[in-house]
C-alpha cells in the first residue's frame, strides 16, 4: 500500500493511553486516503485510538517506545457495506482494511442533520405538515432515530434506515419539544436522503390531534422568559444568598498529558467516541507503593426502551452508546453553570463523517468539593474528633436529543470509588385526542398529554485489577456476599445471629447474577494471592442500588438485541476485543452479538483476570413535576475497600483547618 511521500514527524505522546490529537487524526485520514482503500463515497462513523493489548500496558514503563494507533469505521453510501481500518501512525501505514458484513455502524451527527434538511426540503414532507396547518419550517424539529430489525419496515432492512418524529416550536427560541406533532413519521434512506415512506397513524383521531388547532394548550416551555406566555403572573423567585467556593492556594490536584494526581489516587483520563469519559489505570499510591485498582472503567451501554407500544412510541429504543456516542454527545461545560469552584478543564478532540478533526472545549470537568464530614466521635468527656471529607470529581455532560446526561465519577479519601449519573432534560410526550382516557402505559403530566413509562440501563464496564502485581495481568475472583439469619437454636436464643456467605462466581456459566435485598446481597472482587494484615484476601466491593428490572419477555425483539439488560452484574473473562456488551455495531441489529456470545464458551473465572459489568439506571414512570424540564434523577453506584487497607486508610487526614496540632491532637471543642 503506498503512503504519503514525505511526512512530518508527529510529536511522540508520552504515554500510550494519551488521547488522540487533531494532528494524529489527520495523519490516519491522510494515510487511509493514500493508501487508496478510501472512497469518495466514504463515511466514517467513527476514528478511535486503537489501545495496546492490556498485557503490553501492564508490562509497559516510561522510556518504552509508545505505540500510536487508530482504529477506523467507515461505510460506503455507495454499497452500504461496513468496514473497519487500523492505521499505525508511528510507521505511517494502514495495518489493516476489514470488511463487516451484515453490520451497519453508528449513526452520525452529520447525518442527522443532513437528514433533517433534506426531508425539509422533500414535497411529501412539506405536505403533510401543511395539512397539520405547519407552513414555517423553521419552527419544525424533525428528528432522527435508529430502527432495531424487527421494527423495521421489511422492505427496506438492507438499507441504512432512519425514522423521524416531528416537533414544532411556537416561537423560535421555544422547546420544540413542548408540541410533537402526533401520528405523523418520516422513513428515509441515510445514505441517498431518499424519502421512503410517510407513516401515518390509522385512527384518524390520532392523526388529527397532531393539527395545530387541535393541539392541547400544553405549557411546555421551560425558560423563564417564554414562562409567563403560558403562566400568567409567573416570575423568577428570589436569588438565594450567593455561594463561593474558593480555593485560594489553587486546587489540590494536578493533571499533566491526561495523568491526574490527587491525594492517593493517581489516574490516567481517557475519552473516546463511543464512551465518552475513560479511567485508565486507577492506582492507590502511598509512598513509593503503587496499588492497581482499576485497569479500566467507562460505559459501554447505554439502551432506552420505551414502553409503550402505540404507534408514536413502538419504534422507539436508543442505544445511545452503540448507535450514536456518549463522544460525540458531549457539551462543553461552562463555569458558574456546569462546574463550580477552582476548576480544571480538559478537551475532547472528536472527528466529523469526513474524518476531520474538531474540538471539544471544556469537554471534561475537574474539581475538588467537600464532603462533609469523613469520620467523627464525641467522647464522654465531650471531646470531638473530626475529619472533613474531600473528594475529587471528574464529570461530563452528553445532550442526547431530548435528554441530559451528567456523569460524574468521583475519587474518596477512603478509598472508594462512585459514580453518578443525573439524568435531566425533557420528556417525550403524547398528546391524546379530546376525551381520550391516558393509556395505562403512560402518565397525564399536562393538559391532553401523557409521558409514556420508558427505561434507562447504563451498561458500566469495571476492568478492575485489585492488588495486581507490577507488570502482570491480575489474579482476582469476583465473590458474591449474602447475608443470612441464622435459626434460633441453642447457640442463637434471641435469634440475633447473622453471618455472610461467600459465593466465587466460578466460570461464565454462571457469569449473569441477580440482586437480592433481602440477603443484602453484593459482590467483591477479591485478589486470593494478596492478604491483608487479617488473613483476609484484599477486595473491592461493588454496591448496586440503583439496579432496575428488565420487565422483558426473554423473545421480545428489543431483548434479544441486548439480553445484558436482562441482569444487573456480570462477570467476563478479559478479552481485549470484548467491549461492548450488546455488539460492536447494534444499529438494525436483529440478535445479541455481545454478551451473550462471549460467556457461551463458559470459561474458568477464578484467580484470573476478570471484568466486573453493572448495569443499572432509572426506571421511570413519569411525574407531573418531570414536566416540562426535567430535575435531575440521580443514580450510580459504588466501589468501595474491603479489606484492602488493613484500617481506616484516612487516620492520617489533616484535621480541620484551625484545629490541627498542638496539645489537643486536631480536637474540635463545642
Amino acid at each position: 500500500m503506498s503512503t504519503p511521500s514525505s511526512l512530518s514527524p508527529l510529536p511522540s505522546p508520552t504515554h500510550p493511553l494519551v488521547p488522540l490529537s487533531a494532528a494524529e487524526l489527520t495523519r490516519s485520514r491522510e494515510l487511509l486516503a493514500a493508501s487508496g482503500h478510501l472512497a469518495e463515497t466514504m463515511r466514517f462513523a467513527s476514528v478511535a485510538l486503537a489501545e495496546p493489548p492490556k498485557a503490553e500496558l501492564v508490562a509497559w514503563r516510561e522510556g518504552d517506545p509508545v505505540p500510536r494507533r487508530t482504529r477506523s469505521v467507515l461505510w460506503d453510501r455507495a454499497d452500504n457495506r461496513t468496514h473497519t481500518a487500523v492505521v499505525d501512525l508511528v510507521a505511517a501505514a494502514v495495518e489493516e482494511w476489514r470488511h463487516l458484513p451484515d453490520e451497519v455502524p453508528n449513526f452520525t451527527v452529520d447525518e442527522w442533520h443532513e437528514a433533517e434538511e433534506a426531508l425539509k426540503a422533500h414535497p411529501r414532507v412539506r405536505e403533510a405538515l401543511a395539512a397539520r396547518g405547519i407552513t414555517d419550517l423553521d419552527l419544525v424539529l424533525l428528528d432522527t432515530w435508529t430502527y432495531g430489525r424487527e421494527v423495521m419496515p421489511e422492505q427496506w432492512r438492507d438499507r441504512r434506515l432512519g425514522w423521524a418524529d416531528v416537533w414544532r416550536r411556537e416561537t423560535p427560541t421555544g422547546s420544540p419539544y413542548a408540541h410533537p406533532v402526533s401520528g405523523l413519521k418520516f422513513v428515509l434512506d441515510m445514505n441517498t436522503l431518499e424519502l421512503l415512506e410517510v407513516h401515518e397513524d390509522d385512527d384518524p383521531a390520532r392523526r388529527a390531534v397532531g393539527a395545530v388547532d387541535a393541539s392541547p394548550a400544553v405549557v411546555g416551555e421551560y425558560e423563564a422568559d417564554l414562562l409567563p406566555r403560558a403562566l400568567p403572573g409567573f416570575a423568577v423567585r428570589e436569588p438565594l444568598a450567593p455561594l463561593e467556593i474558593t480555593q485560594p492556594s489553587g486546587p489540590g490536584f494536578s493533571v499533566v498529558d491526561g495523568l491526574l494526581t490527587w491525594d492517593r489516587w493517581q489516574v490516567r483520563l481517557g475519552f473516546t467516541p463511543r464512551e465518552g469519559l475513560v479511567l485508565h489505570e486507577l492506582q492507590w499510591v502511598e509512598g513509593e507503593e503503587r496499588r492497581t485498582v482499576g485497569h479500566r472503567l467507562s460505559f459501554a451501554e447505554m439502551v432506552v426502551p420505551y414502553r409503550d407500544p402505540s404507534f408514536d412510541h413502538y419504534r422507539r429504543t436508543a442505544y445511545d452508546i452503540g448507535e450514536w456516542g456518549l463522544g460525540y454527545m458531549t457539551t462543553s461545560l461552562e463555569l458558574g453553570c456546569d462546574c463550580l469552584g477552582e476548576i480544571r478543564y480538559l478537551d475532547a478532540v472528536l472527528t466529523d463523517s469526513r474524518g476531520e478533526p474538531y474540538t471539544v472545549t471544556n469537554a471534561i470537568c475537574l474539581h475538588e468539593e467537600d464532603d462533609g464530614v469523613l469520620w467523627k466521635h464525641v467522647d464522654a468527656s465531650g471531646r470531638a474528633a473530626v475529619r472533613r471529607a474531600r473528594v475529587m470529581v471528574i464529570s461530563f455532560h452528553a445532550t442526547v436529543a431530548n435528554y441530559e446526561y451528567l456523569v460524574y465519577w468521583r475519587l474518596h479519601q477512603d478509598g472508594a470509588v462512585s459514580c453518578e449519573v443525573r439524568a435531566t432534560g425533557i420528556m417525550v410526550t403524547t398528546p391524546l385526542p379530546p376525551g381520550e382516557a391516558t393509556p395505562a402505559t403512560g402518565v397525564l403530566v399536562d393538559e391532553r398529554t401523557y409521558a409514556p413509562i420508558h427505561q434507562h440501563f447504563i451498561v458500566a464496564r469495571l476492568d478492575l485489577d485489585v492488588d495486581a502485581q507490577p507488570g502482570q495481568l491480575p489474579t482476582n475472583t469476583v465473590v458474591e456476599v449474602d447475608s443470612v439469619a441464622e435459626p434460633v437454636g441453642p447457640g442463637n436464643p434471641y435469634g440475633l445471629a447473622v453471618t455472610t456467605r461467600s459465593t466465587p462466581v466460578r466460570s461464565e456459566r454462571e457469569a449473569a447474577r441477580s440482586t437480592d435485598a433481602s440477603v443484602a446481597r453484593t459482590w467483591k472482587v477479591t485478589n486470593p494471592q494478596r492478604r491483608n494484615a487479617h488473613g483476609a484476601p484484599v477486595a473491592y466491593k461493588l454496591h448496586t442500588p440503583s439496579a432496575i428490572p428488565a420487565l422483558f419477555d426473554p423473545q421480545a425483539p428489543q431483548f434479544r438485541r441486548a439480553p445484558v439488560i436482562g441482569s444487573p452484574v456480570w462477570v467476563t473473562r478479559h478479552h481485549d476485543d470484548e467491549l461492548w456488551p450488546a455488539g460492536d455495531n447494534p444499529t438494525q441489529s436483529a440478535e445479541d452479538t455481545g454478551m451473550s456470545r462471549w460467556v457461551a464458551d463458559e470459561e474458568p473465572l477464578e484467580e484470573t483476570d476478570v471484568v466486573l459489568w453493572h448495569v443499572f439506571g432509572i426506571h421511570h414512570v413519569p411525574r407531573p413535576e418531570d414536566w416540562p424540564v426535567m430535575p435531575c434523577d440521580p443514580v450510580g453506584f459504588s466501589l468501595t475497600p474491603a479489606g484492602f487497607f488493613d484500617r481506616n486508610p484516612t487516620l492520617d487526614v489533616a484535621p480541620p483547618a484551625g484545629h490541627g496540632g498542638g496539645a489537643d491532637g486536631g480536637h474540635c471543642h463545642a
